[in-house]
């Protein structure tokens, strides 16, 4: 676990979820609060968060969706333990495995994520292309924000495994690899749903959310676009109540029958 020094104590969805995260490495910010905000679920739902961190994007959306059976994936045993703190310091029920995403289907079931057994999966894996962006010198970082060739299959993989047939995996990624994401889901995942992200209006996208369903046969839908910031650079408002917690993005609206 992390000295206490060596974390801060920092607000999300306007001080309703309190998170304590090191204050070096990858930190929890907007991505984990707009794939919350992206993801559908329901009370009773089975919940992964795959490559959790300390645990932001499915404890706020555990904030938002009350009754959940929340688990939070993390490989970093230091990053897990956070995680689990912050579930009971936030008055959350969430169970915590310390596994790797790349992990085989024995060590998931030993952790009880056995095959077919998820109605949802959402994470934000490492997308940053390592051909464009010098990896950070602190190793925790780069783990954290490096993709490599294989990083989106291995994910899907281990969600598409998990999920129940009909079960739902969101997903964020940057807006210029949508292309590797739409390849990643081509097995075995179908009625996509998207949502681009654009950090100013007027300026091209930065992030893609995606909503895919497993076994889903339904066409793929393009929703409008969430912007962060007018053209002004003054926070949109609409953008601003997602991030606040007083509001949720269209992806987020339970989806039709598979």
């Amino acid at each position: 676990m992390s000295d206490a020094a060596d974390l801060t104590e920092d607000a999300f969805l306007g001080g309703q979820l309190r998170l304590r995260q090191p204050t070096r490495g990858h930190r929890a910010g907007h991505d984990a609060i707009l794939l919350a905000a992206a993801t559908a679920a329901r009370p009773g739902d089975r919940v992964v968060d795959l490559g959790a961190g300390v645990g932001a994007a499915g404890l706020a959306l555990a904030r938002r969706v009350g009754g959940l059976a929340l688990t939070l994936v993390e490989r970093a045993p230091d990053l897990a333990g956070l995680a689990r703190d912050n579930a009971h310091a936030n008055d959350l029920q969430a169970d915590v495995a310390v596994l790797d995403v790349a992990a085989d289907a024995a060590a998931f079931a030993a952790a009880g994520l056995g095959p077919d057994s998820v109605d949802v999966v959402l994470m934000n894996p490492p997308f940053h292309d390592a051909a464009r962006h010098r990896a950070s010198p602190d190793q925790a970082r780069a783990t954290a924000h490096m993709a490599t060739g294989t990083t989106l299959e291995t994910w899907t993989h281990a969600a598409r495994r998990m999920l129940k047939s009909g079960g739902a995996l969101t997903l964020i990624w940057r807006a210029d690899g949508l292309s590797e994401v739409l390849a990643a889901l081509a097995r075995g995942f179908g009625s996509l749903v998207l949502q681009p992200v654009h950090g100013q209006a007027g300026k091209p996208a930065i992030r893609i959310l995606v909503r895919a369903v497993k076994g889903g046969r339904a066409p793929t839908q393009i929703l409008a676009s969430v912007v962060l910031n007018e053209a002004t650079g003054v926070p949109n408002e609409d953008a601003r109540r997602v991030l606040e917690g007083k509001g949720e993005l269209a992806l987020s609206w339970p989806w039709p029958a598979p």
